[in-house]
């Protein structure tokens, strides 16, 4: 992997440009950076190879799938130990109703991002399936009202 230590100018702008939009053709993306499309398809082909572009997706509405609810879920282990640590993600790993977790520094140790069709089919996930995953302590559960603010990555 080619490490960029300093980005231009041009780079932050095609960064920014294929953030907005993953599927523009190079050809756009040279007339909106202000380049020819050959340079720009060396600079997009140097960000992927450094890996500051890690991939490109589709940006799902979860509520248009029928997942309307999302809850914050805090976690505790009864131990932060390595193998409980391997245990709790293997366990997170196969649930689909997880959407993003993360290890977290704190009183808590980690934050889940849990996707549901309502809060019954959360109260299901959470009594039936969560609460039976070895090593947790506490849970502890938070439904957000609406989102102030989205992104997909900080890019300035």
């Amino acid at each position: 992997m080619q490490k960029i230590t300093n980005l231009d100018g041009i780079d932050r702008r095609i960064v920014r440009a294929l953030r907005e939009d993953g599927r523009i053709s190079l050809l756009d993306l040279a007339a909106s950076v202000g380049l020819s499309p050959t340079p720009i398809a060396r600079r997009v082909r140097r960000l992927e190879e450094a890996g500051i572009i890690t991939g490109y997706a589709a940006l799902i509405d979860e509520t248009a799938l029928g997942f309307g609810v999302s809850v914050f879920v805090s976690i505790k282990l009864d131990r932060q130990v390595d193998d409980a640590l391997v245990t709790f993600e293997k366990a997170i790993a196969e649930f689909p109703e997880v959407v993003d977790c993360w290890l977290m520094t704190g009183n808590r140790d980690y934050l889940l991002r849990v996707a549901t069709e309502g809060l019954a089919q959360f109260e299901q996930f959470l009594v039936g399936r969560m609460s039976k995953v070895p090593g947790i302590a506490s849970m502890e559960s938070s439904i957000p009202l609406r989102r102030v603010k989205g992104g997909i990555a900080r890019t300035e």
